[in-house]
């Protein structure tokens, strides 16, 4: 991100006390740095270590900027003028946004609690790829979304080279077309049709994906059962490959080795950090929400 906006990128010294509770420090040759120019705190709201790190971050750059500087070692200039607005906050992953309606009494929205503790103190935040951006609808800190989905068909156009690009049901057709336009091939969804309790069939909406090679774009895929069962209807139809290509790669449950024996290959950006399938930067997809966020508040 630092090499595509031309800044400066400078590491917050981040450790674990023995107990594992999470210790954040501003570095002394940083300080001038943060409190000069306008900072952008990378970090994700998962797992639930992320947040605590990311409030830990956005409260010590704070403090720096405010001028807020008190330490028992009685190092520097303890006190400084406040040089103002310019915290801005990159969250390439946004955990928590599934709950966003309370569905049963008693229930906790996790999306509006997170979205509150993190723009305590911040003047801006960038999310890439948020499954529902509505659930940062009553937020007052303006938020720039953006979305990898050109670095996700350039990637696939390169070392894919798809004939079809299908989204795994009707809500995400918007990715998938935009991704289908980019590399300039046809686009559908596939449709869900419940034939009992337990089975739900996938079938590609009026499209011959017979000798096609098929890219399935989501935002997410989280145990991949959606995808699987889906390649499996493809491949019954002629399909000559099926790939599965997404934002975020959750995959939890064993996803990977069940995703291996049902798809010809898995392909992710790297907005978690333990994703092993992380093909493709995120950091170009962020870089523009900070330029864009930037210029829409004179920052």
């Amino acid at each position: 991100m630092a090499e595509k906006l031309g800044w400066e990128h400078h590491e917050l010294v981040a450790r674990r006390f023995p107990d594992s509770e999470a210790y954040v420090r501003v570095p002394t040759k940083s300080i001038n740095a943060v409190r000069s120019e306008p900072v952008v705190v990378v970090a994700t709201t998962f797992p639930d270590d992320g947040i605590v790190e990311a409030l830990l971050m956005l409260e010590a750059i704070h403090d720096v900027r405010s001028g807020n500087l008190q330490n028992l070692m009685g190092d520097g200039p303890e006190n400084l003028q406040d040089v103002g607005p310019g915290i801005f906050l990159a969250v390439p992953y946004f955990g928590y946004s599934r709950q966003d309606k309370r569905f049963q009494q008693g229930e906790v929205i996790s999306a509006s609690l997170i979205v509150r503790l993190l723009a305590r103190h911040i003047d801006g935040l960038i999310v890439l790829d948020l499954h529902a951006p509505s659930v940062l609808d009553d937020l007052d800190t303006p938020v720039e979304f953006v979305s990898a989905m050109p670095e996700i068909a350039e990637h696939l156009k390169l070392n894919v080279n798809p004939d079809f690009i299908l989204s795994p049901d009707k809500g995400a057709i918007e990715r998938a077309s935009h991704v289908a336009k980019l590399i300039g091939c046809k686009f559908s969804y596939l449709e869900k049709t419940r034939i009992d309790a337990h089975t739900i069939q996938h079938k590609p909406k009026d499209l011959d994906v017979d000798g096609a090679i098929v890219a399935i774009v989501d935002d997410m895929i989280s145990t991949g059962g959606t995808i699987c069962k889906a390649s499996d209807a493809l491949l019954s139809q002629g399909a000559k490959e099926v790939h599965a290509a997404c934002t975020h790669g959750l995959f939890t449950g064993g996803a990977i080795t069940r995703l291996d024996d049902h798809v010809s290959g898995v392909h992710a950006t790297d907005s978690i950090a333990s994703n092993p399938r992380a093909l493709v930067s995120s950091a170009a997809a962020l870089a523009r929400g900070v330029k864009q966020l930037r210029d829409r508040l004179n920052l």
